[in-house]
Order: structure tokens, then sequence, then C-alpha cells
């Protein structure tokens, strides 16, 4: 090989190689475990639901932790009969484990009561919601990959009156989600 060719051949690799020192320093997953104590959040922010609902969501693992392949969150409800309006996620799995109370969840057609102890699966691109029937409940939420939920539930801590149907449905489109349908109701 000629010295030019070689002295070109790896300028040509070099902004690959910086392009991968860069992707490792954004996307990483935690080498250390950790511990989140009951009661507390990963950062110490509990997220609310101002404006739909009265619930506190606890990041327990964050997305930052396993590069973007799961989120962890820990729901506390203080809104009977609430509830998020049917959605898709078209990117994520969900999975609920109720740890107090009692919910309602509907996944595509089928609909489930779900107590203590009982876990759910929710697929992706299948329309889902859920409505708390008890005074309080408390569930463990999984997403799977993490995808943008931590930043929708900054947002939605920032609401200070209830949002129309109409910035609902943005800030799940914004977060990929799609909102297609209303809450549910305790009798239907």
């Amino acid at each position: 090989m000629k010295r030019g060719t070689f002295i070109l051949s790896g300028l040509a690799l070099f902004p690959l190689h910086l392009f991968s020192k860069f992707k490792t320093n954004v996307l990483m997953r935690t080498d250390k475990g950790f511990k989140v104590k009951a009661g507390e959040a990963r950062f110490g922010v509990h997220y609310k639901m101002k404006g739909v609902t009265q619930n506190n969501l606890d990041i327990k693992i964050s997305g930052t932790d396993t590069d973007h392949d799961l989120a962890v969150f820990e729901q506390t409800g203080f809104t009977p009969n609430g509830g998020p309006p049917l959605h898709i996620h078209p990117f994520q799995d969900e999975w609920f484990y109720v740890v107090e109370g009692e919910y309602l969840f509907q996944v595509g057609d089928d609909r489930f009561e779900m107590k203590s102890g009982d876990t759910i699966f929710l697929p992706r691109k299948v329309p889902h919601a859920f409505l708390q029937l008890t005074e309080k409940g408390k569930m463990i939420v999984s997403y799977l990959p993490a995808g943008k939920m931590e930043a929708f539930f900054k947002v939605t801590d920032k609401w200070n009156s209830p949002p129309t149907k109409e910035e609902i449905a943005k800030v799940f489109e914004d977060h990929d989600m799609k909102v297609v349908g209303t809450p549910l109701n305790a009798d239907n």
C-alpha cells in the first residue's frame, strides 16, 4: 500500500473512532448496583400527574441506568376512578404489578380486574388504559424499552390545571404514545 493511501485511509476512519467514543459516553449502562429506599425516587424527584390525577410517580430504575432498555416506576394512586385515556405505545411493552388497591385494566378488547399481587402485561401497539377502583393504590410500572416516559412525567408534573383533551393528546404524541379513546369508566 502506498504511504499516501495509508494515511488517507487512517484519516477517513478517524471520525468513526470519534463517534464511537461519543456514543459510549452518551449511551451507557450503570456498572454498579444501587438501592432506592421505600418512599424515595432514584434521583430524589417525585413526579405528580397534575391536572389529570393526583398520582405520584417515582423513578426506581431510570432509562439512563439501562442504556434505555428499561425504566421502572412506582406509582402511588390518590385518584379513585382516575386513570389515563385509552392509548397505544407503538415502541414499548409495559407491565404492571399491583402492590396495593384494586384496578380495572383494558388491554385491547379484554378487561381485567386487578388486585394486590396481580401482574398484567400490555404489549406494544395494543390499546390500553386502567382505572383505579379503590381510594388509594400502588403499582410498579415497567417500560421496555424506557422510551420517553421519564420526560413525559416531567411534563405532566408541570401542569397546574386540568389540560384540554387536545393538550393531553399532544403531550402523549410528543412522547411516542397515541391517545385512541377516553379514560375508562367503572360502569362500562
